[in-house]
């Protein structure tokens, strides 16, 4: 049975003047496309480096999508989750009657984020005194 619907799903991040800031949305967004190949998944910022929402957003729409869930890749709910965001998505929906536009949930709590905590926890245990290390000479990206 064939679904009527086509969906667009876009993560979107916070952004960051530092090139190769948003690797790990990166990351999550191609391992999304592997688990989830019928869907269009896509990434977008805030603000800073990286495309926008709404160049983003028009393209899910050029590519057919007629639902589109906006998943915000931000642990806590702070003023772009609560104003910028939605206002921004009220902006698209108006101009696209036709497409269905949800926000999504955050990623806020969940006892997964625990486990990646205590995760980091075990990883850092070894690392040297903030005096001892360098800071970073190059971009993330190499650059």
């Amino acid at each position: 049975m064939m679904n009527a619907e086509k969906e667009a799903i876009i993560l979107f991040g916070h952004g960051s003047r530092i090139p190769g800031a948003g690797e790990g949305m990166e990351q999550v967004a191609a391992r999304m496309r592997e688990k989830l190949p019928r869907e269009i998944i896509e990434i977008c910022y805030m603000s800073r480096l990286g495309r926008h929402f709404p160049e983003v957003f028009e393209s899910c729409v050029a590519r057919g999508a007629t639902k589109i869930i906006v998943m915000p890749y931000f642990l806590h709910t702070g003023l772009h989750l609560i104003e910028d965001i939605p206002e921004l998505l009220r902006d698209k929906a108006a101009k696209y009657p036709h497409v269905k536009l949800v926000l999504g949930k955050n990623l806020g709590f969940d006892e997964c984020i625990v486990d990646l905590v205590i995760k980091r926890l075990v990883e850092s245990k070894d690392l040297p005194d903030i005096r001892e290390q360098k800071p970073p000479t190059d971009s993330p990206d190499g650059g």
